[in-house]
């Protein structure tokens, strides 16, 4: 199972994020930020909080991806 070993926020509510794999590239978090509990990640410094947890990304209030959703979804 592979799982996010760095991620950092850049522009336009995307993340670079590097998996265990050695697979690095960019996930566009902009499709989900205006669903349920994603909206919060509108504030650039909340969507700035992010950080691996569990294999995944996480912010503080607990909105997340799993490294199976940025895996499909990442720009190389």
């Amino acid at each position: 199972m592979i799982k996010v070993i760095s991620v950092d926020p850049i522009e336009d509510y995307k993340l670079q994020i590097e998996f265990s794999n050695g697979r690095k590239g960019i996930f566009d978090v902009s499709p989900y930020i205006e669903k349920g509990v994603f909206v919060e990640l509108k504030d650039k410094a909340y969507f700035r909080s992010v950080r691996p947890a569990f294999g995944g990304v996480m912010w503080p209030h607990e909105q997340d991806f799993s490294a199976e959703t940025i895996d499909c979804e990442l720009q190389e």
